[in-house]
């Protein structure tokens, strides 16, 4: 069988070379099959890389469609050009002066007495130091109750692995992190629909789900700073939903990874539904991509099933990481880098407003991210492509719609990622860009 990911390569540098543009639809996968002589399941999973890697994108009932291709390698000595690429898709924020601040903290790392502890084997309870600090961290009474994985996308992984086996269906609002897709796909696990309003997921509408769809597992959900929307679900809400989970006997993964951004927000789920409730985060927007530590707090009897299912996806953290964000929690660090990145978010927000347009933009002044209803006759892929040609990388709505339904005509915005002076630039080119028509933005 031809190697899908050499085939993939090939579609790649097509799109590098500009002999696919973007915007350009790509042949059905049946057809694409039949012109390469490769089976369907190999066109399948050809398409399902160039996903993966970015140079494409799926719109339910319209097909696949050729996005930006990525910035070909340069020299680590030369200048960035002032044509570079603007990155509005990834979303980690790092302000002025972290840097510092972590390295800082890491001075008790040299002795070799914590070194040495901190390169041991290290189980998902963590250590009792860290578990203090990060249910303090997380506002978690018990921090018997706290787990550990190497990432935040391995936490949720556990935590709807120990909710669903293969096979089984778990609730997730209509749109939702699309990290959370992927991994209900590789476990096995079908994610349904649940209607949200302004306030988040509808405790009626997560019933009629469970009436529709036949036995649920669980939900999740992201209450506070949803992303992609930006909302934050009151207190009354969060009370009718853990009637709802209680009612429907239910359990909850409540995604945590943005709510350090607004400190106004209610309290988490889990205070409402606290023996219902996985509460699941990480430390990866709180403070650098690249420090990757992972939080699970679970009520003893889903504790059991999380811890279980942590180790047997080999999804135990790294000592080292681990040690280090422990003293970072008790020195002050992660709270001196917390607010200012609440004050960069609210700071970019600024820059939003001023220049996209009010109407058809969601979001939330805490939230590092907007989610833009686009105006007619605009479609999410040909916008896509349209910014891709003017180098702005957005994301479509179709990225975090979860099932079958038909593609939201919208894109997410992340505004954390490039310095303030080239957001701005970029936000600018995409309000043109909206103002115009899909024609307007062909090439010449």
């Amino acid at each position: 069988m031809e190697d899908y990911r050499r085939i993939a390569d090939e579609v790649a540098d097509d799109i590098a070379s500009g002999a696919l543009r973007p915007g350009d639809r790509l042949p059905p996968q049946r057809a694409f099959a039949r012109e390469r002589g490769i089976a369907a399941s190999t066109a399948s999973r050809v398409y399902g890389e160039l996903v993966r890697r970015g140079l494409a994108v799926g719109e339910v009932g319209r097909g696949t469609f050729v996005r930006a291709a990525g910035p070909r390698p340069s020299s680590a000595l030369t200048e960035p050009s002032a044509g570079a690429r603007t990155d509005l898709e990834l979303n980690y924020p790092i302000v002025a002066g972290q840097a510092a601040l972590l390295a800082g903290g890491l001075g008790r790392m040299l002795r070799p007495d914590v070194l040495g502890a901190a390169l041991a084997p290290l189980g998902v309870a963590g250590t009792p130091a860290a578990r203090e600090a990060v249910a303090g961290l997380l506002a978690v009474a018990d921090p018997g109750r706290v787990l550990f994985a190497g990432n935040g996308r391995q936490a949720i992984a556990g935590a709807v692995a120990a909710l669903a086996r293969p096979g089984e269906r778990l609730a997730a609002e209509a749109l939702t992190y699309p990290v959370v897709k992927a991994i209900a796909a590789r476990l096995g696990v079908t994610l349904v629909p649940v209607e949200v309003d302004a306030d988040g997921m509808v405790p009626g509408a997560l019933a009629e789900a469970a009436r529709r769809h036949g036995p649920l597992r669980g939900a999740y959900l992201q209450p506070t700073l949803h992303n992609p929307y930006g909302t934050t679900m009151s207190a009354e809400r969060r009370a009718e939903l853990a009637a709802m989970l209680d009612r429907l006997g239910l359990d909850a993964i409540e995604d945590r990874v943005w709510a350090f951004l607004n400190p106004d927000a209610p309290p988490p789920l889990a205070a409402f539904a606290p023996d219902r409730t996985i509460l699941v985060d990480s430390l990866s927007k709180r403070l650098a991509p690249g420090l990757t530590v992972g939080f699970a707090a679970a009520p003893p009897p889903l504790a059991v099933r999380v811890a279980a299912a942590l180790r047997s996806g080999g999804w135990a953290p790294a000592g080292f990481a681990l040690d280090a964000a422990t003293g970072w929690i008790a020195d002050g660090t992660v709270d001196a880098i917390v607010g200012a990145k609440r004050d960069d978010a609210a700071a970019r927000q600024r820059i939003a407003a001023e220049l996209l347009p009010e109407a058809g933009v969601r979001t939330d002044p805490h939230a590092y991210f907007c989610w833009w209803d686009l105006p007619a006759p605009w479609r999410a892929e040909t916008f896509v492509a349209a910014a891709g040609r003017r180098g702005i990388a957005v994301t479509p709505g179709a990225a975090f719609a979860v099932g079958s339904g038909s593609s939201p005509r919208a894109v997410r915005i992340g505004l954390a990622s490039p310095p303030p002076e080239a957001l701005g630039r970029a936000l600018g080119v995409l309000a043109e860009i909206a103002r115009g028509t899909p024609d307007d933005s062909a090439p010449d």
